[in-house]
């Protein structure tokens, strides 16, 4: 027979010598070089587990010790070695007492009079293997808990079901101010600003039965305190006493946000300061320009020969329209509100300026109110921006027939409209565009909300709602259709 050649030591704290020879040559029966060490007490094993040159892989006890027995033997060998293996070795045939042990942390409870060597070493491998495998998954969690408390990010860990928190970490708490016990009495849209609770409760709707996956979304949170800040929630799965969880991790984005949007408006302001440039150089030198050659031509008049009169014309005619086309596009560069022109005169200019191949009808619905409300030019300019952008993406693809734009004041948010009839796209696809992502960049800038839908055969809608920072309690008035038709 071929005995297993690692070493082991094993304690075996038993008072009766001959049990103890019993256990011994069963032991040597299938290992070939134990190192087996006898205590023939509770207190003997006390001084010899107290020695710290010696660990043991496992310890044999009887449950019959002159000085201490039964439970309270039990409990205090594995307060003593709560690290090593324990396997009771008892001629007690108590079922309860050895489901009891078990249940505290006992290995195997095992009777003498139904002892072998196999029995034995089987017992004592299969106790040191669940040893190793529960140690390391006690390192596990203590890994995952000292992640998780000692993160220095707001970690919260809720019920997928009630969204309710069932724990948070010290970072949690330090970030939004609320205490642990506030935070069980919380879940997490009680995070939400209440603006948003609608938003964020479809989120989570859609993310029921989906816990296996990892999910990224954007919400508004509150702190105690009021303070409103911009996050980004990360959550995975995570297994808590055999019941799933939605583990999330909070990373606050707000003061990022706020950088990177100040950096686009610098960037748009350049852009902006530039077309200005650039259309008030076109309108006031390059078409005075053409306006002086426009008069030049006309005194010349006289001394064109008749057979010569067409060329002269068409030469007269193209001048024209080149200083036309440079107004349009001055026009265009620079909107006619920075030249104290109200918005809706602005609009007026934009819609002059295009050309449509289809001669598409266009109808603009302007709020009045939108008069008594002092609006940034920064807001104006966006909104400019957008609809000069969408009426480009119009004349170029849509082959539309009616444009319809309309611009309102509701509840203190600006907002505006621009749909067609034309030949609508995928929005999964096109979505990405670079005209797109510019229109959806520039309303976010102002906290505004971006939204596009179409479908092929079926024209485009798009709605932008910036928020104003005054309050008004203004009705809305009714306001005039304008009609335009190219």
């Amino acid at each position: 027979m071929i005995r297993d050649k690692n070493q082991y030591n094993i304690l075996i704290i038993e008072d009766n010598q001959g049990d103890f020879t019993i256990i011994d040559d069963f032991l040597r029966e299938h290992i070939l070089t134990p190192v087996i060490v006898r205590a023939l007490n509770y207190n003997h094993a006390l001084k010899i587990l107290s020695d710290d040159d010696i660990v043991f892989d496992i310890i044999l006890l009887d449950l019959s010790l002159p000085d201490k027995s039964g439970q309270d033997l039990v409990t205090e060998i594995l307060r003593i070695v709560p690290l090593c293996p324990v396997i009771i070795l008892t001629g007690y045939t108590d079922i309860d007492f050895s489901i009891k042990s078990i249940s505290k942390g006992i290995f195997d409870y095992l009777l003498k009079d139904e002892l072998s060597a196999i029995i034995l070493y089987k017992s004592i491998l299969y106790a040191i293997e669940r040893h190793k495998i529960i140690s390391e998954l006690r390192k596990s969690e203590k890994r995952s808990s000292d992640l998780f408390h000692l993160s220095p990010q707001p970690m919260l860990v809720y019920d997928p079901d009630s969204l309710r928190f069932i724990q948070v970490n010290k970072a949690a708490i330090e970030h939004y101010g609320y205490g642990n016990e506030e935070f069980m009495n919380m879940n997490i849209l009680d995070l939400g600003i209440k603006e948003d609770i609608l938003r964020s409760k479809e989120i989570f709707d859609r993310q029921k039965g989906k816990e296996d996956t990892m999910h990224k979304e954007k919400f508004i949170h509150q702190k105690k305190s009021g303070y409103i800040m911009e996050v980004e929630l990360f959550s995975s799965p995570v297994v808590i006493n055999e019941k799933k969880f939605c583990s999330v991790i909070v990373i606050d984005v707000t003061e990022r946000n706020l950088y990177e949007k100040n950096v686009i408006k610098a960037i748009i302001k350049t852009q902006e300061d530039e077309r200005y440039e650039i259309g008030e150089e076109l309108h006031d030198n390059v078409c005075q320009l053409l306006a002086t050659s426009q008069m030049s031509l006309g005194m010349l008049k006289a001394s064109i020969p008749s057979p010569k009169m067409p060329l002269f014309d068409q030469c007269k005619s193209y001048v024209s329209s080149a200083l036309h086309e440079i107004r349009n596009l001055s026009h265009r560069l620079a909107p006619a509100f920075f030249n104290d022109s109200s918005l809706k005169e602005s609009l007026n200019e934009l819609f002059n300026s295009f050309k449509f191949e289809d001669s598409p009808e266009i109808l603009l619905y302007f709020d009045e109110a939108i008069n008594t409300h002092d609006i940034s030019l920064d807001i104006q300019l966006t909104f400019y921006r957008i609809l000069q952008e969408q009426l480009r993406n119009i004349q170029k693809y849509a082959n539309a027939r009616l444009i319809e734009i309309d611009i309102i004041i509701h509840k203190d948010n600006l907002k505006m409209k621009i749909s067609d009839d034309g030949v609508g796209f995928n929005v999964d696809t096109v979505n990405k565009g670079i005209g797109l992502a510019n229109m959806k960049r520039r309303t976010e800038l102002f906290a505004g909300k971006f939204q596009i839908e179409s479908e092929p055969g079926d024209g485009c809608t798009i709605s932008i709602e910036i928020p104003l920072q005054e309050t008004s309690n203004l009705r809305i008035q009714s306001a005039p259709v304008s009609f335009w038709r190219h």
